[in-house]
């Protein structure tokens, strides 16, 4: 599987960044608290959530293509990754004094504002080391949420709140219905054998079991529809192929990912409303146990 075109997400992903902001507002991060932000991808939010003063924040995610395009975006004369660090995988960082490797865990205290770490979102190289845990339009990308909780438990202080929006059960699923039905047409059928879904898209009531399996407490769970409309069907194409169907068009020819994009986007131009993606956000709070 290829990495993300993290230039073009950068670019393109203003639902998803505010869908976030709406999150982050809720955050209310004052001086001395370390947040951190998992599933960061380029960081436009890491970067809002960090200019609190007085906080240390860490941006964390599992695209290497995603932590290089936030780093070279964060004042380029405080970045710092060498060579050797895009070849095997470390943390990449923002003016450290010596770049922990993989699964280590960095001194957050020895950072100015802001770090970027590369890392798995169900092992986090931390243990009860943030006041909170943010996370925007990531955990749908993350299968075993009993794994995930129980990591972001652990990450967390005593008392620390979790903050986070993925999409929820019946995201995109005009979308991938769609696309679903054309993966299993003679055209296509052949570049999808074995197939499984990127996506976990859960519902409320599973996910306040799993918070509560973790050990969170004060839980609120609930999903929000959320469609996105597009103007035009080439901005509807650029988005749902970098986006939504990332994974579904690595599995193709170069040659045929065009006409697959074209017979969706058609489709989506005969809705109504047109070039509209039927988003379903799911939100949730909690917090653990402590002082």
């Amino acid at each position: 599987m290829s990495d993300w075109d993290a230039a073009k997400y950068h670019r393109i992903s203003d639902p998803q960044l505010a869908w976030g902001r709406t999150i982050a507002a809720r955050l209310a991060p004052v001086a001395g608290e370390r947040i951190l932000d998992l599933g960061c991808g380029t960081g436009r939010l890491t970067e809002e959530i960090a200019a609190t003063p007085g906080i240390f924040v860490v941006g964390l995610d599992r695209s290497a293509a995603m932590l290089q395009e936030a780093a070279a975006r964060h004042e380029r004369g405080q970045t710092s990754i060498s060579d050797s660090s895009r070849n095997s995988g470390p943390i990449v960082a923002l003016s450290p004094p010596a770049a922990p490797k993989w699964g280590q865990t960095p001194a957050l205290d020895s950072y100015s504002t802001l770090a970027y770490v590369q890392a798995d979102g169900v092992a986090l190289p931390f243990v009860e080391a943030f006041d909170a845990v943010f996370s925007a339009a990531t955990f749908h990308w993350i299968p075993d949420h009993d794994r995930l909780f129980t990591t972001i438990h652990h990450a967390l202080k005593k008392g620390g709140r979790l903050l986070a929006q993925a999409g929820g059960a019946g995201n995109l699923e005009l979308l991938y219905g769609r696309a679903r039905r054309l993966m299993q047409s003679p055209q296509y059928e052949r570049f999808y054998t074995a197939w499984a879904e990127p996506c976990h898209f859960e519902n409320v009531s599973d996910t306040e079991a799993r918070l509560k399996r973790a050990g969170f407490q004060d839980l609120e769970a609930s999903l929000a529809f959320a469609p996105v409309t597009f103007e035009h069907p080439e901005a509807y194409a650029e988005f749902v192929a970098a986006v939504c169907l990332r994974h579904h068009l690595d599995r193709l020819l170069l040659g045929d990912r065009g006409a697959f994009m074209s017979r969706l986007t058609d489709e989506a131009v005969k809705d109504e409303p047109p070039l509209t993606l039927d988003y379903w956000r799911l939100n949730i709070s909690a917090r653990k146990a402590g002082a």
